[in-house]
C-alpha cells in the first residue's frame, strides 16, 4: 500500500502556519515626509495635511497624516512579521478612530484570531494606538500568504 503525504498549504510559506493568539507589533514616528510620499503616490493634497494654520484651527488642532500613512504600518507588519513574507490583504474592515499627527509615535499590532487549514488564510485583529495609548485605528483583516519557499 502506498501512503501519500498530504502537505499543509502552509508548508512552503516562509514562516509556516501561525497559531491563533500569535501577535506582532511595529512602531513608527510619523514625519512630514510621509505626507509628501503618500501624496506623490495618490495625489491626496488635503489641506489638513499641508496647511498648518488651517489644520491648527480644525477639530484636529494640528497637521495630520493621511489615513493611508497610518494603516500603511499594518501593511509592513503583515508582510514582514506576521503572517510574514508573501502575505497580502484579501479584505480589511478598519475604523479610523483618532487622527494621527505629524511627529506622533504610533504602534501597530496584529493578533491572529483564526487560521484556515485548507488554505494559507488568516483572520487578524488589527490595532494602531498612539503614544498615549489611545486607539487610532481598529478592525480586522483577512490575509493570504503566498508560498515562497
Amino acid at each position: 500500500m502506498i501512503q501519500s503525504t498530504i502537505l499543509s498549504p502552509w508548508t512552503k510559506t516562509r514562516f509556516g502556519k501561525p497559531h491563533v493568539g500569535a501577535t506582532a507589533e511595529r512602531r513608527r514616528v510619523t514625519r512630514e515626509a510621509d505626507i509628501v510620499a503618500f501624496t506623490e503616490m495618490t495625489g491626496d493634497r488635503n489641506p489638513l495635511h499641508y496647511d498648518r494654520e488651517l489644520a491648527k484651527r480644525s477639530v484636529f488642532g494640528r497637521l495630520i497624516v493621511q489615513g493611508g500613512v497610518t494603516s500603511g504600518l499594518l501593511n509592513a507588519l503583515v508582510a514582514e512579521d506576521l503572517p510574514g513574507p508573501g502575505t497580502v490583504f484579501l479584505g480589511v474592515e478598519w475604523r479610523f478612530v483618532k487622527a494621527v499627527g505629524v511627529g506622533e509615535e504610533i504602534f501597530a499590532r496584529v493578533e491572529v484570531t483564526s487560521v484556515r487549514e485548507d488554505k494559507p488564510i488568516c483572520m487578524l485583529a488589527t490595532t494602531i494606538v498612539n503614544g498615549s495609548g489611545e486607539v487610532c485605528l481598529q478592525g480586522t483583516a483577512m490575509t493570504y500568504t503566498v508560498p515562497l519557499a
